[in-house]
């Protein structure tokens, strides 16, 4: 999904752009096929991204699951990758340089950083206060410690891979202390938080998915099927967000129920707007031009239009 902006309202929009089946090692397993890591798939969908857009730069934001050292030396050299970190992960110093005395192998790290865990009980860890929106529901802004470094991500068998590592810790206690990294060592700590805490649209477009175009509703559930609806229906996510943006204004008023006060547009307006727009301009496009006939007043075509658009 692409993480942007949208006109219509003042939130970040999680806009599906590419979908790949990922079936379960149990479902291979019983198929007879090998099975593909979800950091597999990741990677060949991340690459696919790159190739199709060779002039833009990429950042790829995932959880905890899209961590590994695999997926982040695939695809370094095309973009940029924000994850989670383990607070008991494995960060080493830069090697020492090489002189002329120098003997062996080149050294890949240098000495062993204390574990992220330890830095929050040391006193000697420096705090910085920033504020970031969008944390954990916060609209408002939310007031963050953070600190910062750069190290080598190690893990045996694979190459070191220079990261900027952002500790965070809430001053009300209210979260668990949490750590992110970024593969670009140049970004700035609360801009690598910024980044990150977009991907908390992911769940809402698969909440709004599933309420709105009854995506995992579907009846047949056999693999060709799912491969042929759910992408054409997070599709249709991403074609209707992108029309209501010609349909809905900063003066458009959020679509409610008497009981119900809603003061931003939602994706339920949306769609409104966009089946609007289609039902409105089909029922003027297809009235008979040379029979007699009552016209219908506008407003209750309008009034009728509108119904059946919030209807669920």
């Amino acid at each position: 999904m692409v993480l942007t902006p949208v006109p219509w309202t003042s939130l970040v929009k999680a806009l599906p752009v590419l979908t790949l089946l990922a079936p379960s090692e149990r479902s291979d397993h019983q198929r007879g096929r090998r099975h593909k890591l979800l950091t597999d798939w990741a990677r060949q969908g991340a690459l696919q991204l790159c190739r199709w857009l060779p002039g833009r730069r990429i950042i790829f934001v995932g959880d905890s699951s899209f961590a590994v050292h695999e997926l982040a030396h695939a695809i370094t050299a095309r973009a940029t990758l924000i994850s989670r970190l383990r607070l008991d992960a494995s960060l080493f110093a830069p090697p020492s340089k090489r002189t002329t005395r120098t003997v062996g192998r080149p050294a890949q790290k240098g000495p062993a950083l204390p574990k992220l865990k330890t830095l929050l009980s040391n006193p000697a860890t420096t705090w910085a206060r920033i504020i970031v929106s969008a944390w954990y529901g916060h609209v408002e802004g939310k007031t963050l410690e953070i600190t910062s470094d750069t190290a080598l991500w190690y893990r045996p068998g694979t190459p070191v891979m220079p990261i900027r590592w952002v500790l965070v810790r809430d001053p009300d206690g209210k979260r668990a202390p949490q750590a992110f990294f970024s593969t670009d060592i140049t970004l700035e700590p609360a801009e690598i938080i910024a980044l990150f805490v977009r991907r908390w649209q992911i769940e809402v477009t698969f909440a709004e998915t599933r309420a709105h175009l009854g995506v995992e509703t579907q009846r047949q559930w056999s693999d060709k099927a799912i491969a042929r609806t759910t992408p054409a229906l997070l599709g249709l996510y991403s074609f209707i967000s992108l029309w209501a943006c010609d349909l809905l204004t900063g003066t458009t008023t959020p679509y409610a129920a008497a009981w119900y006060r809603k003061t931003s547009l939602t994706f339920s307006d949306a769609i409104g707007a966009v089946r609007l727009a289609i039902w409105i301009g089909d029922i003027n496009q297809h009235s008979p031009p040379n029979r007699e006939r009552q016209n219908i007043p506008q407003e209750r075509i309008l009034r009728m239009a509108q119904a059946l658009c919030f209807a669920t």
